[in-house]
């Protein structure tokens, strides 16, 4: 990830972190759940620094969790969370192609 976009993701969510405590935003449950940020690191993103080749398969496997769920647990939300994976993974793919 090149410096001005890892700038901006932590700038986009020190805001969030910041709404969130204030109490002005409601906890985003599928793009930022507080409960995998503390401290400023998102969870995700300590997955992919551990998983090196092995992140594609984990985003994979929680597409496909949140796709089979859906129907029986948190309806679009999870249709939501599963498209989230899908935008990383293909991020991720378009960044592994790239040599970024």
């Amino acid at each position: 990830m090149r410096h001005i976009e890892y700038m901006m993701k932590k700038l986009k969510e020190t805001e969030n972190e910041v709404k969130y405590l204030s109490g002005t935003n409601k906890d985003d449950m599928v793009n930022s759940p507080a409960h995998y940020n503390k401290a400023g690191i998102e969870t995700i993103d300590m997955i992919e620094s551990v998983t090196g080749d092995g992140f594609e398969a984990y985003l994979q496997g929680n597409i496909l969790k949140y796709l089979c769920r859906y129907k029986y647990k948190n309806g679009a939300e999870d249709l939501e969370k599963a498209k989230w994976y899908l935008n990383r993974l293909i991020k991720t793919i378009g960044e592994n192609k790239d040599g970024i």
